[in-house]
């Protein structure tokens, strides 16, 4: 017991050093309705993602890491970390992050389109992504790559992008979202040494 409160100073200790803002866990519950059913917008190998509204109206996705996820602590901290570094307009915009008990939370701006899968892989809404749309997603997806790689402040290469992982605002603009398998690549690194997970 004592190691895991050890463990958990130190995790709090790398959040408030990002200067994010920190959600209560019940003030997360009451947005949510208690992580109701109805709320929840689908499964990521994180966990699953609510969504929810905060007081001033605001919607937002609540990712909740779940005891049974491949992935752990260690990939949440690297989120929290990295994002927090990051600003573009083809990046989802983390807004803050709740470590209470045996939660681990994140929460994210609503992307109310979903997810570009959720278009791919079903006839009918398949048939609203026009050339025009589909040409403006590549760009976007592109050009937040494009930042990743070589005009953010570390050089991230973000190993996990796949249409699930690039999320859709109400206007179509792509944002790529789930950084918690993504590296950080040095200048004077070769390809055999992106084993760095960023922010550790």
């Amino acid at each position: 017991m004592v190691k895991a409160k050890t463990v958990d100073h130190i995790e709090m200790g790398s959040v408030n050093d990002q200067e994010l803002p920190l959600f209560n866990l019940q003030a997360i519950e009451t947005t949510t309705d208690q992580f109701a059913m109805q709320n929840k917008l689908g499964e990521a190998g994180f966990g699953p993602v609510y969504k929810g509204k905060l007081p001033q109206g605001q919607e937002i996705a609540v990712k909740r890491l779940s005891q049974r996820s491949g992935q752990g602590v260690k990939e949440f901290m690297n989120e929290v970390t990295l994002i927090s570094k990051l600003q573009h307009r083809n990046l989802v915009r983390l807004l803050g992050c709740c470590i209470q008990g045996d939660e681990y939370i994140l929460i994210y701006e609503y992307m109310p389109n979903r997810s570009l899968d959720s278009f791919m892989f079903d006839s009918t809404k398949r048939t609203l992504l026009d050339w025009t749309k589909r040409v403006s997603i590549i760009e976007g997806t592109a050009q937040g790559l494009l930042y990743l790689h070589r005009y953010s402040r570390l050089r991230i290469i973000h190993r996990d992008l796949k249409a699930s992982n690039i999320l859709l605002d109400s206007d179509m603009n792509p944002k790529i979202s789930d950084f918690g398998m993504a590296r950080i690549f040095g200048e004077n690194e070769t390809r055999s040494k992106t084993t760095k997970i960023a922010g550790t």
